[in-house]
């Protein structure tokens, strides 16, 4: 089997991954995602709305997660412009999307990010930051991040792989876990997760191996009790999100031996309920540059939307709301048992 070798940033084409994910089917003889999209009579895939645009601003992070489907690290260098995001803003003020979504990297680092957010809500829209927790307390110029975000009722989502250092520090670097604790306090201290402050802190379980997330209503209890006993920190919701096999985790299941079982695991536990409920049919991914893509894994291969306009300057939601939406094998990883979205399970 053709393996994935590093190459600069990418850990290989767009092309090759799509390729290498395609042969896996062929070979293995079991039915392609458009199969069982077409047993369910959902193929095309068509969208249910646009309920959320989440951005990319960037692939600029302090961290190198070993799971990151989109390779982001310190030395990357793609970075939304301001130009890129008054695009974004003049779409929202033309459209009546409820829920903007900002990830990266770690969107904060972009140097336009705190303007961004504030023209953003003078919209009245509803905006969720992915931040990797330890942006907080990475440099002191970036302390003061939860009294931004409660100012700005921003709902922060956070990757916490565990409740302890070793299974955190594995998969994220050494001294993760450490410095999210810090920063679960900070953002505890100004009201997030608190009772009765509207202020919302969810956080993310990826698995640290090959395999499938356990019940999502399961580790939310044990996070919860965990963190609670151990550390005095609360949150509001715990998302288990299923790891996509696309980009460095997909480099991890090839160079670890473990892709054709991981892959197998996906297939077997395909979920039509799942498939129904997927969050590319309500949303629009934007990258850096302003391409428009499907959902975020669509992006980190180069499948753009199969309409006339794809760049944020040509948005037209009546040619989005008929397009049929890219699949492709990856997109198991989101139909998998209770399945996978950026919010969690869907089933």
């Amino acid at each position: 089997m053709k393996s994935l070798k590093a190459s600069g940033h990418q850990l290989a084409s767009a092309a090759a991954q799509i390729e290498l994910l395609e042969q896996q089917a062929e070979t293995r003889q079991r039915p392609t995602f458009r199969n069982q999209l077409e047993s369910i009579d959902l193929f095309p895939l068509r969208p249910t709305g646009i309920d959320v645009l989440q951005i990319n601003v960037g692939k600029m992070c302090n961290q190198v997660c070993k799971h990151c489907h989109v390779d982001a690290g310190p030395d990357r260098k793609e970075i939304m412009t301001r130009e890129t995001m008054q695009q974004c803003i003049d779409v929202l003020a033309q459209t009546n999307i409820p829920v903007v979504d900002l990830t990266g990297g770690a969107p904060e680092m972009n140097p336009n990010f705190r303007w961004f957010v504030e023209e953003i809500k003078k919209l009245g829209r509803h905006v969720i930051v992915r931040c990797n927790l330890t942006i907080i307390v990475a440099n002191p110029k970036y302390n003061d991040l939860p009294d931004f975000f409660r100012q700005h009722q921003i709902e922060v989502v956070s990757s916490l792989p565990f409740y302890n250092a070793d299974k955190t520090d594995r998969q994220r670097g050494q001294g993760v876990f450490q410095d999210s604790i810090k920063a679960l306090h900070m953002l505890n201290a100004v009201g997030y997760g608190q009772p009765d402050t509207g202020l919302v802190l969810n956080l993310v379980y990826n698995p640290a191996g090959a395999f499938m997330p356990g019940s999502q209503v399961s580790l939310e209890q044990q996070f919860k009790r965990v963190l609670l006993s151990e550390f005095g920190i609360v949150f509001n919701s715990l998302f288990a999100i299923t790891n996509i096999p696309v980009s460095r985790y997909l480099d991890y299941l090839v160079a670890s031996g473990n892709y054709d079982s991981y892959m197998e695991k996906l297939v077997n536990a395909f979920n039509p309920t799942a498939a129904a409920g997927v969050m590319c049919r309500n949303m629009i991914s934007v990258g850096w540059d302003g391409q428009l893509y499907d959902c975020d894994f669509n992006q980190m291969l180069d499948l753009t939307v199969r309409v006339p306009g794809r760049h944020i300057s040509e948005f037209d939601a009546d040619a989005l709301m008929q397009r049929a939406i890219i699949v492709n094998e990856h997109c198991y990883g989101c139909t998998a048992g209770a399945g996978s979205s950026c919010g969690g399970t869907t089933a």
